[in-house]
Formats: C-alpha cells, sequence, structure tokens
C-alpha cells in the first residue's frame, strides 16, 4: 500500500504564473468555502497542521501548494461561494482559479470538494459543469461523512443522481472523514496509480 511518509508546505502564491517552475504532477483541492480542504489535506498527509484550518469560511485566499514524497505537489486552492466576501474580491478568486485549471499545465487532476451533509448546491454543479466543458480532470470527494446527517448517505446519493441529469456518468467519486480516517487509503492509491500512468515516481529519496 502507498503512503504520504513527506509532506511540507511549499508556498503561496496570489498568481498561477507565481506558482513553483518545473513538471511536478499537482493534485488540486477546490471546493465551497469551509467545505474541508485543509482539513482533507492534513488527514492524507497526518499532519494535523500542515495546511492552515480555520472556522472561517474564506481564510484560504492564496493558492498554497504542499510537496509530497519530494516528489509531487496537493495545491489548496481558496474556495468558492463566500457571499460574505466583496463582489471584487470574489471576482479575483474566481479569475485565480479558472487561470490556474486552464493554464496550469502541471495540474493533472482536481479534487472536488463536496460537504456529504448539505442537498446539492447549484454552485458546485454549475463548478463541475465549467470544469467539464473546459475537459478538465477531476475527481468528487464527499467531505465531513462522519457526521450525523450524512450518515445515511441522502446527501450523497442526492448530488449524484442531480448530477446524472446533465451527465452520462459519474467521475470516481471518494467519501471521506477528517476527524475519522475514512477515505485516506482509496485517495492515496488514487493518486499512486495516477502518477504511475505517467511513469512518474510516487516518492522520491530527499537529497
Amino acid at each position: 500500500m502507498p503512503d504520504i511518509s513527506y509532506s511540507k508546505f511549499s508556498s503561496s502564491h496570489s498568481r498561477v504564473s507565481q506558482a513553483p517552475k518545473g513538471n511536478r504532477p499537482e493534485f488540486a483541492f477546490i471546493g465551497r468555502s469551509n467545505v474541508g480542504k485543509s482539513s482533507l489535506i492534513n488527514m492524507l498527509t497526518q499532519r494535523k497542521e500542515l495546511a492552515k484550518t480555520s472556522g472561517k469560511p474564506g481564510k484560504t485566499q492564496l493558492i498554497n501548494y504542499f510537496l509530497i514524497n519530494n516528489s509531487w505537489n496537493l495545491t489548496d486552492l481558496p474556495g468558492y461561494g463566500y457571499a460574505k466576501r466583496s463582489k471584487k474580491t470574489r471576482a479575483k478568486w474566481e479569475s485565480r482559479t479558472e487561470n490556474y485549471f486552464l493554464h496550469r499545465g502541471q495540474m493533472v487532476c482536481a479534487f472536488v470538494l463536496i460537504d456529504a451533509n448539505v442537498p446539492p448546491q447549484t454552485i458546485d454543479l454549475e463548478f463541475i459543469n465549467w470544469l467539464g466543458e473546459n475537459r478538465v480532470p477531476f475527481v468528487i470527494a464527499f467531505t465531513k461523512i462522519d457526521r450525523k446527517k450524512s450518515r445515511d448517505g441522502g446527501s450523497v446519493e442526492d448530488f449524484k443522481a442531480k448530477l446524472l441529469e446533465s451527465w452520462e456518468e459519474l467521475p470516481p467519486i471518494f467519501v471521506t472523514s477528517s476527524n475519522t480516517g475514512v477515505g485516506r487509503e482509496e485517495i492515496i492509491q488514487f493518486f499512486a496509480d495516477t502518477l504511475e500512468k505517467m511513469n512518474w515516481p510516487f516518492f522520491r529519496e530527499p537529497k
């Protein structure tokens, strides 16, 4: 079983043009504000404070890069849909996100995070459709699956059904809990399998 044995914060940038150079593959985490992006990164890396978490929506304002296994990157993008930010600020975030997915060649797959405890949200469905229209590879990761409202899988199944109204088939789907570790092995295996198809090493010895 592959695992993440090395992880560190690399850098933060406000523009895609400032992002780390080179050809390291990247897996990008994106979702509505407060969906649990940073918490999921911490769970996957088993580092409680690798990615800074906050109970305040809209906290992540930059594109944050994390070097994993000295070989590839996880990227934490600003959350979308936070209404209390100004229209100007939200427009900047949206432009930054679009630029990242359209022009960051190292990005091999987007993880769209969806809160398993809420009904299907239009903004999530619209964003997924935008990825599809622009042929951006993505998977869906439902978060907070351990919470009471999500234990029956209702919202997860509702979201799948809603997505199938406009999609012929579903993308790969993961269910996760940052509190219990559910989904960790499956996602790490996905990282490893994706990198293997690219002939890229899952782990490199630090020099």
